[in-house]
């Protein structure tokens, strides 16, 4: 059984084998133009910066050098139930240098086709354990982000030797670049 989070809320994945699913959709009011939704992990090391730049996981570079991180490519349209855009996770394979993995989602163009989070609705990441499917935890976002165009989903990290996520759902309005910025 699944524990939906709330924002802050924690909790331990206890499994080596995870994927992240995102999901999201577009509300029918929106400017005419079409949604791309890109997510992006952040693989970060001790000092909060990336391990190094093939460490950022996103639509360009696919996975990590070691492996154990692989998305599953650019979902252009978010359409249709369920995940649109999924990340698999093997904590087996993970280089030891990795303590955090920041979780976001931009909106790609945003401001030229003058988008923001304000225009999406039942957006949301899961965890589920890769091997057995079993839904491990959900976070919905449930603020309504009118100016932002880039959120900060969540963030799985490693405390004393376990995976955990938090919830952290925070947005703003500088896109990918400004999350670029500040993890290299």
């Amino acid at each position: 059984m699944a524990i939906n989070l709330q924002k802050g809320q924690r909790e331990n994945i206890n499994a080596p084998k995870f994927t992240i699913g995102l999901g999201w959709d577009i509300n029918n009011t929106s400017t005419g133009g079409a949604f791309d939704l890109d997510a992006s992990l952040f693989l970060l090391g001790d000092n909060k910066k990336l391990v190094s730049d093939n460490h950022f996981i996103f639509y360009n570079n696919l996975e990590s050098p070691d492996k154990a991180v692989i998305h599953s490519g650019d979902n252009l349209t978010g359409d249709g139930d369920g995940d649109d855009e999924q990340i698999k996770i093997d904590l087996t394979k993970i280089d030891a240098a990795v303590k955090e993995i920041t979780v976001v989602v931009t909106i790609h163009d945003a401001d030229t086709r003058r988008q923001n989070f304000g225009q999406v609705r039942n957006s949301f990441i899961r965890i589920f354990n890769t091997d057995t499917n079993e839904e491990i935890l959900k976070y919905e976002l449930d603020e309504d982000f009118s100016i932002e165009t880039a959120v900060e989903f969540g963030r799985i990290y490693n405390r004393n030797g376990e995976w955990k996520f938090e919830a952290v759902g925070s947005g703003q309005r500088d896109g990918l670049e400004k999350f670029v910025s500040m993890y290299q």
